[in-house]
């Protein structure tokens, strides 16, 4: 990458991001708008689904109000992070966003049709930008009329306490697009981990198989689901066993990314565990549908083997 020129400085302050788009108001689009406007950010918030966006809104004014109860922001900040929020139901209403970022479902195809559409009413000079956790920056960047101003910013989950953003540059994504996105993450108060265009990037890339892997430890009856999470947790530290973390980040998640990882690397060892597959074909997804490797319809979770 090449240094930042004085030329390039003067036009990034002039084209400095003031209003951020979201696409997508599920658990990270929420998690996305809610950080962007405790930072000052205007954020206009959109969904094909307008209860959903009214969901998001309820779930961000809840958590915010949590973080003011711990004392990690004063209730005057929630009160006017809650009034830049603003819904969004058409994509016309990103029309003065500098910077729009889809979080959509973790589908090529989706994102792809939600990129062709967006261009048609946002402004020429709108940075582009996908959360996805694994598909090709290079590929979704093709879909625009923009390649140069788009870029992946993948956040982490949950969004409001991970402090990790990875940046990531499709082949044809300029300097002036990368320097803009890492000062927009910096005024988040997060730290940019930088990623090459790879299947899955750096985090997921490394969990997702680890995740697969206490897959197949159950799916082969090495240890119990409680067996396995105990013994990571306890024995590697980790705050959360690996099961835990695969219902919550969503089974269908999980095998999305170990698809990608497969088909764009082309090794067995990312093979997704049959048993993985089946739980999402069972429609057991994990926390978001009361069911995954853990029952949550009850007081407390229940291991489903």
């Amino acid at each position: 990458m090449g240094a930042v020129t004085p030329e390039m400085e003067q036009t990034m302050s002039a084209q400095a991001i003031r209003t951020i788009g979201i696409i997508g108001a599920g658990q990270m689009g929420n998690g996305i708008a809610h950080v962007a406007a405790v930072a000052g950010f205007e954020v206009r918030l959109h969904d094909l689904a307008e209860e959903r966006i009214k969901a998001a809104l309820a779930t961000i004014d809840g958590n915010m109000a949590r973080q003011v109860a711990k004392g990690a922001i004063g209730d005057e900040i929630r009160r006017d992070a809650m009034a830049k929020i603003v819904a969004a139901p058409g994509l016309e209403g990103l029309a003065d966003c500098d910077l729009v970022i889809e979080a959509a479902t973790e589908s090529e195809e989706t994102k792809r049709k939600i990129f062709t559409a967006v261009c048609q009413h946002i402004k020429p000079e709108t940075m582009l930008a996908s959360n996805t956790s694994s598909i090709s920056i290079t590929r979704l960047a093709a879909a625009t009329d923009r390649p140069e101003r788009f870029i992946g910013i993948h956040f982490m989950n949950p969004v409001p306490l991970m402090q990790l953003v990875e940046l990531i540059r499709g082949i044809a994504t300029d300097d002036q697009t990368f320097e803009l996105a890492k000062e927009f993450v910096g005024k988040l108060h997060k730290t940019v981990s930088v990623s090459e265009d790879f299947p899955a990037f750096i985090v997921n890339r490394i969990l997702l198989p680890m995740i697969n892997e206490a897959v197949y430890t159950l799916y082969e009856g090495v240890g119990s689901v409680e067996a396995i999470d105990t013994a990571m947790k306890l024995g590697a530290n980790h705050p959360m066993g690996p099961l835990q973390l695969a219902d919550f980040i969503g089974l269908d998640t999980c095998l999305s990314v170990m698809q990608v990882l497969h088909d764009g690397l082309a090794d067995s060892k990312y093979r997704p565990c049959p048993l993985l597959v089946k739980y999402v074909e069972a429609g057991w997804l994990g926390r978001k549908t009361k069911r995954g490797f853990y029952d949550y319809r009850g007081e407390k979770p229940v291991p489903t083997r």
